[in-house]
């Protein structure tokens, strides 16, 4: 009997002595140090830092060339999304890559859990900034196209640039949640990068659920203006006055917004639904392994994202939106995307014309 009660305190000096992020309430795993998860590793944030990299210089250049006010308070906000890409894959794909090369032991390293918090805030910061950059150029799309007149006079760039700060310091501030109590950063499997504990206690399943919540609150309001701001264009253009309004700009950049929406979409649904499911739901705490083929889905798109910048900057689809928007229609209307309709230096007054007429193309 005292036998008995001298190990059960011994557990329990044990588990008080574990830091939170390696308790007993962390998924049970065996790191895998293997060759393929370095490679793995190595190339998939080699590749998403290149890609990144070249879509800012691409970004940069049409940047400086660019004349009018709604392609450049547009391309800010690209800028702002490609940059935390680019930052969110140097700071995570750092540690990840260094763990699977040094195969460094968490415990001994980071005995108070700082590291592990760190890298746990820098996976949902650079998680939810594409989400809710995403819901801010829809929205600034939608007002560019539906209210022109209101945005000619809101929107400059310097507004954009600190709409840009504010969707930071927003997901800087709900990354931080857990360091004031409201859930926890736990050591994820294969060991090599910390996440949010996704588990059954009242704390960490509030901060589950805002974590997921907010993103697919991004992804709803980005579908929801998207949906309207295309359908404004496809009235606009096929309708009546269809030669009255130059659509270049405003079809480009609603190409460039609709693909960011369905590759994020595509990528981060997966992950914040499971966790959605798993909180609401089952209330149990989730697969660890499900968790880490999400999380790797949903960083594919930090890889995909600056491939649309780079590819709708290439002539081929500005040629391509200069061809007739409606094939069926009459012969008046293919001119649809050509502009000339407006005396030179004019800006069109219809709801969804946001560019003037002599902005070069």
């Amino acid at each position: 009997m005292v036998l008995s009660l001298l190990s059960v305190n011994e557990t329990d000096a044990q588990s008080n002595a574990t830091p939170l992020c390696f308790s007993i309430n962390s998924p049970t795993f065996k790191p895998n140090h293997t060759i393929a998860s370095a490679y793995f590793s190595a190339v998939f944030s080699g590749l998403g830092l290149s890609s990144n990299l070249f879509a800012l210089v691409v970004l940069a250049k049409t940047f400086q060339h660019t004349k009018s006010r709604s392609r450049s308070s547009f391309l800010l906000f690209l800028g702002g999304l490609v940059f935390t890409d680019f930052m969110g894959l140097l700071v995570t794909g750092s540690i990840v890559v260094s763990f699977h090369i040094t195969h460094f032991n968490w415990r001994q390293l980071d005995p108070h859990c700082h590291f592990c918090n760190f890298m746990g805030m820098s996976m949902v910061f650079y998680g939810l900034c594409p989400l809710l950059l995403g819901a801010a150029m829809a929205i600034e799309r939608y007002i560019g196209i539906n209210r022109p007149f209101s945005r000619s006079t809101a929107m400059t760039n310097s507004r954009a640039c600190s709409t840009v700060a504010i969707v930071w310091v927003t997901a800087g501030c709900i990354s931080l949640l857990p360091l004031a109590g409201l859930g926890n950063y736990h050591l994820q499997v294969p060991g090599s990068w910390c996440f949010l504990n996704i588990g059954s206690k009242p704390l960490d399943m509030t901060f589950s659920l805002i974590f997921s919540l907010v993103g697919l609150l991004s992804l709803a309001v980005s579908f929801l203006l998207n949906t309207v701001s295309v359908i404004t264009l496809l009235r606009v253009c096929c309708g009546q006055d269809g030669r009255q309004r130059r659509r270049d700009y405003e079809v480009e950049m609603m190409v460039q917004l609709i693909l960011i929406m369905a590759i994020a979409s595509i990528c981060w649904c997966p992950l914040l639904m499971y966790i959605l499911k798993s909180v609401v739901v089952s209330s149990v705490a989730a697969d660890p392994y499900s968790v880490l083929f999400y999380i790797r889905l949903a960083t594919c798109n930090q890889i995909c994202d600056p491939w649309i910048y780079i590819l709708c900057q290439e002539s081929r689809l500005r040629c391509l939106l200069r061809r007739p928007c409606c094939r069926a229609a009459s012969s008046k209307w293919a001119g649809c995307f050509s502009g000339f309709g407006l005396p030179h230096g004019t800006r069109s007054w219809i709801p969804g014309s946001t560019s003037s007429s002599d902005v070069p193309f």
